[in-house]
C-alpha cells in the first residue's frame, strides 16, 4: 500500500500468514498497535516516507516478535540524536534498521522469508496437484493424436479399396473395348453370324441351305 494517502492502519484487515508489509510513502503518524493485533507474524516493515516523529510512537511494534527488518527513511524520526541506537534498544528483535544492522552491516539484497521460501511446505502438496494435473492433460493429448492416427489409417485404407475398385472396372471395361474392336475388324456376314452365335440364334442363309439339301 505504497503512497495512496493512508492516515493509519486502522482499518487493515486481520492477516496472520502476513509477512512483508509495504505502507511508504503516506501519511501514518501513529496507531502501530493494530499491527500487532492483525499481523502478528510479520518480519519485514517499511514506513519510509511517512509522519513519524517520535521513537515512542514505534513502541507498539515490540508486540511483533518476528520483526527482523523496519525501514523509516524520509521519517522525521530518523533526524534524532542517537536515532538508531534508541531503535534497536526499543526493538531488540530487529537486525535490520534502514537496511543496515547494528554494525553497520548492509542487509542482503533479498531475504529467503521474506521472498517466501519459508512457506514451501504450505504450498507443496498444490504443486503436486498441479504436476499430475500436467500429467493428465500430456496423457490426453496423447489419446487425442493417437486417435487421429487411428482415423488417418482407416482413411488411406479405404482409399486403397476404392483404388483397387476402380482398376478392377477399368480392366473390365478394357476388355470390352478390345473384344468391340475385334468385331468391328470381322467382315460384315462374320460380324452377324458371331452375334447370332452368341444370342444362341442359327443363320436364316444356313437354314434355307439345309432346306433345299
Amino acid at each position: 500500500m505504497i503512497n495512496i494517502n493512508l492516515l493509519s492502519v486502522s482499518n487493515l484487515p486481520k492477516l496472520n500468514k502476513l509477512r512483508k508489509l509495504e505502507l511508504s510513502d503516506n501519511r501514518i503518524s501513529g496507531g502501530l498497535e493494530v499491527l500487532a493485533e492483525r499481523t502478528p507474524n510479520l518480519t519485514h516493515l517499511n514506513l519510509s516516507g511517512n509522519k513519524i516523529k517520535d521513537i515512542n510512537t514505534l513502541e507498539p511494534l515490540k508486540k511483533l516478535p518476528n520483526l527482523h527488518s523496519l525501514d523509516l527513511f524520509n521519517c522525521e524520526v530518523t533526524m534524532l540524536i542517537n536515532y538508531r541506537e534508541s531503535v534497536f534498544t526499543l526493538l531488540p528483535q530487529l537486525t535490520y534498521l534502514d537496511g543496515f544492522d547494528a554494525d553497520d552491516q548492509e542487509a542482503p539484497d533479498s531475504d529467503p522469508e521474506a521472498d517466501g521460501d519459508g512457506l514451501e511446505d504450505e504450498y507443496e502438496n498444490g504443486e503436486g496437484e498441479e504436476e499430475d494435473d500436467d500429467e493428465e492433460e500430456d496423457d490426453l493429448d496423447e489419446e487425442v493424436i493417437d486417435d487421429e492416427e487411428d482415423e488417418d489409417d482407416d482413411l488411406e485404407g479405404e482409399e486403397e479399396e476404392d483404388g483397387v475398385d476402380d482398376e478392377e472396372d477399368e480392366e473390365e471395361d478394357g476388355e470390352d473395348d478390345e473384344e468391340d474392336e475385334a468385331d468391328d475388324d470381322l467382315p460384315r456376314g462374320e460380324k452377324r453370324k458371331r452375334n447370332l452365335e452368341d444370342e444362341g440364334e442359327e443363320d436364316p442363309e444356313e437354314e434355307e441351305d439345309d432346306e433345299d439339301d
